[in-house]
């Protein structure tokens, strides 16, 4: 529209009612090619490693990578619950340098505050109204909503812990993904089709 009509970027959003921020926005998104590559050589050599390994290794690595950690449903999460949360999940895989949060009541709180303060993190929030700043959480928490929450009933919090375990598991070990080529997540890792990972 820009070239053809030869209008300003503003004008031309205006008339289709797009955001200009939108239209200016840089994805702060990593390139994960090394990563991915490096993966594929440790399951290449290590064919028995499941994905816990893997993750140390690269970690040993100097790679700062993210690991599927926890899933924790509560009937309401406060401040405090996030600190129990993290400190359940740091405990085991290290503590994050950065960390990124939306401006919901559970991560503007003084409780997530000192912990984040005490533990040297930087809690990183998305602007108030920009979604598009963490675009990956909001397409996930999207297909978690629409596959697993809306699609079971729930008789209590250990049934929703076992019913978000099963689809955490099927997520990242049999549901095809549109952005890894219809692959599922774990081929990844162990491309000559391993589909379950060790403990």
């Amino acid at each position: 529209m820009c070239v053809d009509w030869g209008v300003s970027i503003r004008k031309a959003c205006g008339a289709i009612c797009f955001d200009t921020s939108s239209y200016h926005y840089k994805s702060r998104r990593t390139d994960q090619a090394a990563v991915e590559s490096r993966i594929k050589e440790i399951a290449e050599t290590r064919v028995r490693y499941g994905y816990r390994r893997v993750h140390v290794l690269l970690r040993r690595e100097g790679w700062m990578i993210n690991h599927c950690p926890a899933g924790d449903p509560r009937f309401g999460y406060r401040g405090e619950d996030v600190v129990q949360t993290l400190e359940r999940v740091c405990g085991r895989i290290g503590y994050r340098r950065t960390i990124r949060v939306d401006n919901g009541s559970e991560f503007i709180s003084r409780d997530l505050d000192l912990w984040a303060y005490a533990n040297d993190v930087t809690l990183d929030f998305s602007r108030p109204g920009k979604p598009t700043d963490n675009g990956f959480i909001e397409a996930f928490n999207s297909k978690l909503r629409a596959e697993c929450l809306n699609a079971h009933w729930f008789t209590g919090l250990a049934d929703a812990r076992e019913k978000l375990e099963d689809w955490r598991r099927h997520y990242n070990e049999n549901r095809p993904h549109s952005a890894i080529g219809y692959k599922v997540p774990i081929a990844m890792h162990y491309p000559d089709g391993v589909t379950s990972p060790s403990s």
